[in-house]
C-alpha cells in the first residue's frame, strides 16, 4: 500500500452512491506534505517527458498542479468553469459533465496560454467517468500542444474513465486506483499497481 493509500483509508470515507469522501486532506483541506509526496511521485513517473506546462481544472486539482509544477519548474494553467470579466481574448472552450456536482460546465482556457509548443502534464485529483480529462485533451488538442501524460491522484476503477483514457493511448498515472468501496462497511479495495 503506498502513501495515498494509506492516507485514503486511515482518513477517507465511504459514502452511498460511490463517494469517497477524502475532503479533510485533499480537496476541501489540504494537506501539503501529502500534496508533497505526490509532486515528488509524479515528478519520478514522468521523468523522461520533456513537460512544459501543468494543466487542471478547476477548482480542487489546483493546489495538487501548483505543487507538481514546482517539481517540473513550469507554470500551471486551470481550465475555468465560468467566464469571468478578467478573461478577454480568444479561448479555448469545451464542455464537460461533473460526476461530483452532477451537471455539466463549459470550461475555457485563453488562447495566450496554451499553444502549439506546449508539452503538457494534466493533473487532477479524481477520475470517474473521464468527463473533465476529455475535455482538457481537447482544449490541448485545439491549442495544438501535446498531451504528453496525465497525472491522477484518485482513479475510481470500476468506472470507465481510466479504462476509455488508456484506451484512447493516453499516459495515464494515478496514484491510487480504487477498484472497490463499500460503504456499508466502509471498506476500500485498490488496484495492485
Amino acid at each position: 500500500m503506498n502513501f495515498l493509500e494509506e492516507r485514503i483509508v486511515k482518513d477517507g470515507i465511504v459514502k452511498e452512491g460511490n463517494v469517497l469522501k477524502v475532503d479533510s486532506f485533499l480537496n476541501h483541506q489540504m494537506d501539503i506534505n501529502l500534496f508533497e509526496e505526490m509532486g515528488a511521485e509524479f515528478k519520478h513517473r514522468f521523468a523522461d517527458a520533456n513537460i512544459t506546462k501543468i494543466v487542471t481544472i478547476e477548482s480542487s486539482g489546483i493546489g495538487i498542479a501548483c505543487i507538481v509544477a514546482r517539481y517540473f519548474n513550469v507554470p500551471v494553467v486551470f481550465a475555468k468553469k465560468s467566464k469571468s470579466i478578467n478573461i478577454d481574448g480568444d479561448m479555448y472552450v469545451a464542455e464537460v459533465e461533473s460526476f461530483t456536482h452532477k451537471c455539466k460546465n463549459q470550461v475555457i482556457v485563453s488562447k495566450k496560454f496554451l499553444n502549439e509548443d506546449d508539452h503538457i502534464l494534466i493533473i487532477d485529483d479524481f477520475l470517474a467517468n473521464g468527463c473533465a480529462l476529455q475535455g482538457l485533451i481537447s482544449i490541448v488538442s485545439e491549442a495544438g500542444g501535446t498531451v504528453e501524460g496525465i497525472g491522477i491522484a484518485i482513479e475510481k476503477g470500476f468506472q470507465a474513465g481510466g479504462r476509455m483514457i488508456r484506451n484512447l493511448g493516453y499516459r495515464l498515472e494515478s496514484l491510487a486506483i480504487v477498484d472497490n468501496m463499500d460503504a456499508e462497511n466502509g471498506t476500500i479495495e485498490f488496484r495492485e499497481q
